[in-house]
């Protein structure tokens, strides 16, 4: 699987700077830290699977913090490419309700993440009573 996702990176990569990422590096007064696209997809995979602070990114993988960040945001931006001239990025939005019920037609059963978000308490009182879910109990 990695290298198949390895050959869309590659060629996303290319299409995002038109140019390799031999031919940029080349442009860097520094040593690169990511030197293949091989290391800079093995590192945001790593990235995204750790969930490290980017400092102790950095550290982990030799580099500071700032560089971490940058090399992070280039391998999402091109993995995202990579994924979506692929066919394979998930359906993130709907224009309406109609296309989200014939979308969802063809896949069988979805699970729902529904994460609960904090929100900013309201100042008015009866919109705070309306707001207030009772300790998680149903609203009689």
């Amino acid at each position: 699987r990695f290298a198949k996702l390895l050959g869309w990176f590659e060629q996303s990569y290319r299409q995002i700077y038109d140019k390799s990422i031999e031919e940029r590096q080349a442009e860097c007064p520094d040593e690169p830290a990511l030197s293949t696209y091989s290391d800079l997809l093995l590192f945001t995979l790593f990235s995204f699977k750790s969930g490290l602070s980017y400092d102790l990114l950095g550290f982990t993988t030799g580099m500071d913090g700032s560089t971490a960040k940058r090399n992070q945001d280039i391998g999402i931006a091109v993995l995202e490419q990579a994924l979506i001239s692929s066919g394979h990025a998930p359906k993130r939005s709907f224009s309406s309700i109609e296309e989200f019920k014939t979308y969802f037609s063809k896949k069988g059963i979805i699970l729902i993440d529904a994460t609960e978000q904090r929100t900013q308490r309201p100042a008015d009182a009866e919109y705070q009573k309306q707001m207030y879910s009772g300790k998680k109990k149903p609203i009689p």
